[in-house]
C-alpha cells in the first residue's frame, strides 16, 4: 500500500481525499491546511489527519493537529499539491524537490517559464503514458480537461479532415463551496487565456487551437462552445454524437435546459459531492452548416479533474497500464454508471 499525503484541503484537495478512502491500494495520511478556519475541525471530524506549516504553527494552536506539513512529507511516497493557486511552485523549490518525492501538481500551476512545476500537462485521454516515471507531472485544469476530453476523440476520429478549432469559454466565477467569493454581476473578459496554450502542450504547438474566454455569473459548471471546421463538407450532428457514444467520461444530453439542470440531477445520484465528474455535450445544440460543426458542451469544474488525478496518481506510483489504471479507476468513480444515468433522464423525447 503506497502512502498519499493531499497538501491543501479546499475543493480538489477535498475531493480528492474522499475517493481515495475508498481505494484499497492507496493510505492517505493526511491532509496540509493554510488557514486555521472550520475546515480543520471537518477534516479532522472525518478522521484525518490535519498538518500545517511549520512556520504557521502557532495559528493553529486553537486545533488538534498532527503536526507540520514538512514532517508529514517524510512519510509519504507523492504528495497531490491542492494548495492554493500558484503555490505549487514554491513547494516543488522548497519541499518536494529536496525530500525527493513525487508530486502531482493542479491547473492553477504552469508548465511554462520560470516557474514551470514540471515539462508535462497531464491528460489521461491523451498522454496517460508519459506520466510512467515522472518525478513531478501537473494535471490539467478543469476547462484545459474538459477540451482534451472532446478534441482527441476528434482528432482520432477526423484525423487531417479537421483544419481549425475555435472554442468560447464561458466559465463560471465560483464554486459552489466558495460561498465566501462573491459572484459579481459583470460579464469579464479574459485577457490572453492560458487554456489554449495549456491545451497546445499536449495537443501540440502548432495546432489550430483558438481560445478565448468570459466569466459570467453563476457557479453552475462550464460551458464551452466550439466550431469545429472541416476541410470539404462538415460531418452531420449524428456523426458527431456517435464519436462520444463509448467516451467514457462524457455524456450526450438532449433536453438539459442549463447547467443547474445536469448538477440538480446529478445531486439525486448520491454520489460523493453533486459531482458527474465528465462532460456534458448539449445534442440539441449541435449544429452542421457547410464545412463547420458547432457544439457546445458543459463542463463539470472541479469535479472533472479528480478521476483524471486518481489516473495520473496509478500511473506515477505504479506505473500501471492505462487499461489497468482505467479499470481501477472506474471501480471508485463509476463513470460508466453516471453516464448512462444521465443519458437516460435527459434522453431525446420521441
Amino acid at each position: 500500500m503506497k502512502k498519499v499525503f493531499i497538501n491543501g484541503y479546499g475543493s480538489i484537495g477535498s475531493r480528492i481525499t474522499a475517493f481515495l478512502k475508498d481505494d484499497p491500494e492507496i493510505s492517505v495520511i493526511g491532509i496540509g491546511k493554510y488557514s486555521p478556519d472550520e475546515k480543520v475541525n471537518l477534516a479532522i471530524s472525518k478522521g484525518l489527519s490535519v498538518y500545517v506549516p511549520e512556520k504557521k504553527t502557532d495559528d493553529f494552536k486553537d486545533f488538534k493537529i498532527s503536526g507540520t506539513i514538512e514532517s508529514a512529507l517524510d512519510d509519504c511516497d507523492l504528495v497531490i499539491d491542492a494548495s492554493p493557486g500558484g503555490r505549487g511552485y514554491d513547494n516543488k523549490k522548497n519541499l518536494y524537490g529536496p525530500k525527493n518525492i513525487m508530486a502531482i501538481y493542479q491547473g492553477g500551476e504552469t508548465t511554462m517559464g520560470n516557474f514551470a512545476v514540471s515539462d508535462l500537462l497531464f491528460n489521461s485521454r491523451v498522454n496517460y503514458d508519459l506520466a510512467i516515471g515522472k518525478q513531478h507531472v501537473m494535471q490539467g485544469s478543469c476547462n484545459v480537461t474538459g477540451m482534451g476530453k472532446i478534441l482527441e476523440p476528434l482528432r482520432n476520429k477526423f484525423g487531417d479532415q479537421l483544419i481549425r478549432f475555435d472554442v468560447t469559454l464561458v466559465r463560471r466565477w465560483a464554486d459552489i463551496e466558495q460561498p465566501e467569493k462573491k459572484v459579481k454581476d459583470t460579464i469579464e473578459m479574459t485577457e490572453e487565456p492560458h487554456q489554449g496554450d495549456d491545451v497546445k502542450t499536449y495537443f501540440g504547438k502548432d495546432a489550430p487551437l483558438f481560445v478565448r474566454a468570459i466569466k459570467v455569473p453563476t457557479r453552475q459548471m462550464h460551458l464551452h462552445i466550439m466550431d469545429i471546421r472541416f476541410k470539404n463538407t462538415a460531418p452531420k450532428p449524428s456523426e458527431i454524437h456517435n464519436v462520444f457514444a463509448n467516451e467514457i467520461g462524457v455524456a450526450t444530453l438532449w433536453t438539459a435546459k442549463g447547467t443547474k439542470d445536469v448538477r440538480d440531477f446529478a445531486n439525486t445520484m448520491e454520489f460523493n459531492f453533486t459531482d458527474t465528474n465528465m462532460i456534458h455535450i448539449h445534442a440539441n445544440m449541435t449544429v452542421s452548416i457547410g464545412d463547420t460543426v458547432q457544439m457546445m458542451y458543459s463542463d463539470d469544474q472541479t469535479g472533472i479533474v479528480i478521476p483524471e488525478n486518481h489516473m495520473l496518481m496509478q500511473s506515477m506510483l505504479f506505473g500501471k497500464s492505462y487499461k489497468e489504471a482505467f479499470a481501477h479507476t472506474e471501480s471508485i468513480f463509476h463513470l460508466a454508471e453516471k453516464k448512462q444515468k444521465l443519458e437516460e433522464f435527459f434522453a431525446k423525447k420521441d
